[in-house]
């Protein structure tokens, strides 16, 4: 690596980590597992072209049932209402490494309405049977999450999961 990046990604690092001026506290991303048709709902991320459930951050004020079905309308143009939770996770545990402590928040939700459409964030929005998940975007969503989630749609009696 050149010595410029290191002193651009320490730099980055530092600016991030000095706009909080209280307690730290991870941050909460909610991801929504959406069926149809033995299938689940997909958007392809923008940012990597890879593929993810539809989430993100949560927002001051949220609930975060109501984040997540935001969320899934914003990216995906689906209507969808969260009716259980999955699971809280901590990131580090299933994910790459990340600057950020991240608790990962996945509700199973109903799908109500809406058609697929995608947005500044989302490429494309499918769906999807579960041997036969496209390339995941590893930070988001992993395939071993959403074997998981298959698992409780198929068993609404599992209990939720937590790290």
């Amino acid at each position: 690596m050149l010595a410029g990046a290191a002193d651009d990604d320490a730099a980055r690092v530092k600016m991030i980590l000095g706009a909080d001026d209280g307690y730290i506290t991870p941050k909460v991303d909610v991801r929504g597992a959406v069926f149809q048709n033995g299938k689940i709902l997909l958007v392809r991320e923008a940012v990597d072209g890879r593929w993810t459930l539809p989430g993100g951050w949560a927002d001051v004020g949220d609930a975060p049932s109501e984040a997540v079905e935001r969320e899934i309308r914003e990216e995906s143009g689906y209507e969808a209402k969260a009716v259980k939770l999955l699971a809280l996770e901590d990131r580090k545990r299933r994910h790459p490494p990340s600057v950020n402590e991240v608790y990962k928040v996945a509700f199973l939700c109903e799908l109500v309405g809406g058609e697929a459409q995608t947005s500044a964030e989302t490429t494309a929005v499918d769906w999807f049977s579960e041997d036969n998940l496209p390339p995941l975007s590893e930070g988001r969503s992993t395939a071993g999450q959403i074997r998981r989630w298959f698992k409780h749609w198929r068993r609404p009696d599992l209990p939720t999961e937590f790290d």
